[in-house]
């Protein structure tokens, strides 16, 4: 076991939580890369290629949850085929026009606008934008939960 291999693994694994409540830093990808980096300083010694494997996995886990939390509140709330896409170009566009905000704000207006664009009320396109608000949140729950579990499994692994 490196103790300058842990330590920078910690600090990968900090950005990588941070980076997953404030979408400033990719999280789970981040926490992938500190146990690589571990893994290349330690000369991987606990850590297999099928250890890397399984958590590339859940890293991919993680992103399939981050896009069905906003599909799925977007549905919850009563929101059509248009306002999921609104959602999904919402992002994007967010992304690139308010930076890591944009990825909050983004599918929300994005949703909003693809109820608009059916002539519903601007009540209904707001309760759908709400809900992409809601899966969101509840995407952020379990992303987290599983950044968790891919952390505790790197720790049950190198010691």
């Amino acid at each position: 076991m490196s103790i300058i291999g842990i330590v920078i693994a910690i600090l990968f694994f900090i950005a990588g939580l941070i980076g997953t409540v404030l979408p400033l830093l990719p999280g789970a990808p981040l926490i992938w890369l500190g146990m690589l980096l571990y893994g290349l300083i330690g000369g991987f010694d606990n850590l297999p290629l099928i250890f890397f494997l399984g958590q590339g996995l859940v890293v991919m886990l993680v992103f399939i949850v981050d896009y069905l939390a906003g599909a799925w509140g977007v549905h919850r709330y009563g929101g059509s085929r248009e306002a999921i896409w609104g959602s999904v170009i919402g992002a994007l566009l967010g992304l690139v026009i308010l930076g890591p905000f944009g990825l909050i704000f983004g599918p929300f207006l994005g949703a909003v606008a693809g109820e608009l664009y059916l002539n519903n009320t601007l009540d209904k396109a707001f309760k759908v934008g709400v809900g992409t608000l809601v899966g969101f949140f509840g995407g952020l729950v379990i992303k987290l939960a599983i950044e968790v579990v891919m952390i505790v499994w790197f720790f049950m692994a190198v010691f």
